[in-house]
């Protein structure tokens, strides 16, 4: 590896915690802003924007290798290009653009997310939440894909609202969270099979990865050395245990029969 190189790397070691940490209140801060970005309030929905954009750099930031380094440099690109050409031309070309840009960035951040918080090493406490921004991206990943097949097919789902903007984005984030954590109120169906079928994953997902996650964290915990107490060594020989020890104390030398 060349010396640049590896100083990137090691700049990027330094700032993976803090980062997993801080793309987990991104992710937060979308989900429970797009509720208000659907009922209207003024600069709501460009913060989202910007949300987006800055999640997507986190991607970037935490993205090791030349193929996810490429790849989510690309996501970026994409979802820029799409979302600014979208306002000056609206075309489904453009918005086809933009989807790709972001399904990829959510696939690309699964990858990096799963990387930096399950791989070997420390348990810490950014890694833990590292995880939960795992989990979360699963149902934002879920729920631009959905947004994506009811663009184009709107009867894939139930009680969506008509229009194409920020209230029909709201509906389908929530019932995406709502299939991964299999509540299943039932305000929402999928009816398209394709729908269906990713309804299912989602679900089967949602239900199996808590406890995947509660055994790899175990499992690295239970994996991680123990530092031995320090024990300083006398001069004789003897350590630190020794002191105070008489070695006679409690044994008497046997005297030979006369």
């Amino acid at each position: 590896m060349s010396p640049t190189r590896h100083r990137s790397y090691s700049w990027r070691d330094r700032v993976r915690d803090p980062a997993l940490t801080t793309m987990l209140a991104v992710q937060c801060v979308i989900i429970f802003c797009a509720p208000f970005a659907a009922m209207g309030y003024e600069g709501v929905r460009e913060v989202l924007q910007l949300l987006f954009f800055i999640f997507t750099f986190l991607v970037c930031l935490l993205s090791r290798g030349i193929v996810a380094e490429t790849l989510a440099v690309l996501a970026l690109i994409c979802a820029l290009t799409g979302s600014l050409l979208q306002l000056v031309a609206p075309s489904n070309a453009f918005i086809i653009l933009a989807f790709a840009g972001s399904i990829s960035a959510f696939i690309v951040a699964s990858y990096a997310l799963g990387y930096a918080a399950l791989a070997p090493g420390v348990v810490t406490v950014h890694r833990v939440l590292g995880a939960i921004a795992l989990y979360l991206n699963l149902g934002l990943t879920f729920g631009t894909v959905y947004r994506l097949i009811w663009y184009f097919i709107p009867n894939s789902l139930t009680n969506i609202p008509g229009n194409a903007g920020w209230q029909a984005y709201g509906a389908i984030l929530y019932f995406s969270f709502v299939t991964l954590t299999s509540t299943g109120f039932g305000d929402i169906a999928p009816v398209h099979p394709v729908v269906r079928t990713l309804a299912n994953v989602e679900a089967i997902i949602g239900q199996l990865y808590p406890a995947t996650l509660l055994a790899r964290l175990i499992t690295l915990e239970l994996r991680r050395p123990r530092r031995q107490p320090a024990r300083s060594k006398r001069r004789g020989g003897g350590t630190s245990a020794d002191e105070g020890h008489d070695p006679d104390q409690g044994h008497h030398p046997v005297v030979p029969p006369s």
